[in-house]
């Protein structure tokens, strides 16, 4: 596992859901979810003081994130698509 530095996270990306009607699109063609389980925190970002400005999410969050935040990190088995990125990129906490 990773542990993300200052104001970072790490994201598991939802697996994609399957269409009712059965096409079958190629992996290219399907559109990646913007919803995740947030599974790490860094400690948090650090101001002018050097003091550490508190985390606004957890571990255990479902966030929302635009389509093109964070980096793509695989897993070591590679069927597990994880995501990393600051925490101004997630749009909000899902309840």
């Amino acid at each position: 596992m990773m542990k993300p530095l200052g104001n970072r996270v790490l994201i598991k990306r939802a697996e994609a859901k399957t269409t009712k009607g059965g096409i079958l699109l190629p992996d290219s063609a399907k559109e990646k979810p913007k919803i995740g389980e947030v599974v790490a925190i860094g400690p948090g970002k650090t101001d002018d003081d050097g003091k550490i400005l508190p985390m606004h999410v957890n571990i255990g969050d479902k966030v929302l994130f635009s389509a093109y935040a964070g980096t793509e990190v695989k897993s070591d088995d590679v069927s597990t698509e994880y995501l990393i990125m600051t925490e101004e990129e997630i749009l909000g906490v899902l309840v």
